[in-house]
């Protein structure tokens, strides 16, 4: 993206459009970097003259571990008008290939999603006040990773955890 500015191209695809990507994790820990991002996002999105293409994933493979993927937020900032959205499956040949690397669970469904949001504060009793930044697993064994500033990251088990929303 660094080196689109002041380019325009005909179409434009912009892939990992997740939190954790796209904002970059470590944009979440620094004071100016989710600005700093927001601002790489729109010069991606501002190189296209015709098409402009934005995906994420709903899971990848990501150091070995599958990652349940949450869309980014600058995809919320943009205008519902603009977009036009599309669903893609995977194939059954691709399905047999993934499973053949990781024996995985699926991605949480709606009414077992995380409630909390990436980017929501919580509170925790002995690491104070936090930010959710990233998590992983399934409703029986989900994790949170939780940005606690001086005491930092730490991921915790929802089932033990027991933070609250601030």
């Amino acid at each position: 993206v660094h080196s689109a500015k002041g380019l325009e191209f005909k179409t434009v695809f912009i892939s990992g459009l997740e939190e954790g990507l796209f904002p970059h994790e470590q944009s979440m820990y620094e004071a100016s970097g989710l600005e700093e991002e927001r601002r790489l996002m729109y010069v991606a999105v501002t190189r296209a003259r015709q098409r402009l293409y934005l995906s994420h994933a709903q899971s990848r493979m990501l150091h070995g571990q599958v990652r349940y993927g949450i869309p980014s937020r600058f995809l919320d900032e943009i205008p519902e008008e603009l977009l036009k959205r599309l669903n893609a499956t995977a194939s059954p040949s691709r399905m047999a290939q993934a499973d053949a690397y990781q024996n995985h669970t699926p991605a949480p469904s709606q009414k077992d999603a995380l409630p909390w949001k990436i980017g929501q504060s919580v509170a925790h009793s002995k690491f104070g006040q936090g930010v959710v930044v990233s998590y992983e697993g399934n409703s029986n064994d989900l994790r949170v990773q939780v940005n606690f500033g001086r005491e930092g990251l730490k991921w915790l088990a929802l089932e033990y955890a027991k933070l609250e929303k601030i």
